[in-house]
């Protein structure tokens, strides 16, 4: 099993690369879709969530306002770090029972969309990193037009992440996403090419 961290800074388009890839046929683990089941109501992270910032971060429906913690935890490091200290051992729990099931059905290709995988120091668990990058602007942009950002909270979250440059050092593979999604689809579908020769590689020997 050729196993591939998938990165990238908030805004990157990150989230389509990996929807490219599950088309293309490898298993997809999405850090965000587990920090969401391990926050659900009832789990022991909602419950320490609630008690850490009370019921200013509960909408009506009893779900977290994932929108007001992220207002408070990218203003401040601290309320960021007590977040992560909470969500992230859940999630590496989740994580790795679904590691152990792809392993056993015998999947060739998993790839891990983990946003912090550089800042979280995990990217000697993988056999590959694929980091997709844009710029710092063309981010900002997207944060603010797409995702209806006010451009103080757009600015906040980017640079509360890992400068890209940092993390552009250290990727095994690259995707710059600047063009249209038909580019992008294209860099995929090679960068996909050559992750399935290091699979079948890797299976060969």
């Amino acid at each position: 099993m050729l196993l591939v961290g998938l990165t990238g800074n908030i805004a990157s388009g990150k989230s389509a690369v990996a929807e490219i890839f599950a088309a293309r046929g490898a298993t997809l683990i999405d850090a965000d879709v587990l920090a969401r089941q391990a926050v659900a109501p009832g789990t022991p992270a909602f419950d320490a969530i609630v008690r850490h910032w009370g019921k200013a971060v509960v909408v009506a429906d009893g779900t977290l306002d994932r929108a007001a913690l992220r207002r408070i935890v990218f203003a401040n490091p601290a309320e960021r770090d007590a977040l992560n200290a909470i969500v992230h051992p859940r999630v590496e729990t989740l994580r790795t029972a679904l590691l152990s099931a792809a392993r056993d059905r015998g999947d060739g290709i998993v790839v891990c969309d983990i946003p912090l995988l550089y800042e979280k120091d995990m990217s000697a668990r993988f056999d590959r990193v694929v980091l997709v990058d844009a710029p710092r602007a063309l981010r900002l942009q997207r944060l603010v037009k797409e995702r209806k950002l006010s451009r103080p909270e757009a600015e906040a979250m980017i640079s509360a992440q890992m400068s890209a440059d940092a993390k552009r050092a250290r990727a095994d593979v690259i995707i710059d996403n600047v063009g249209t999604r038909a580019q992008l689809e294209k860099r995929v579908a090679d960068v996909w090419r050559v992750l399935v020769r290091d699979a079948d590689r890797l299976g060969a020997n």
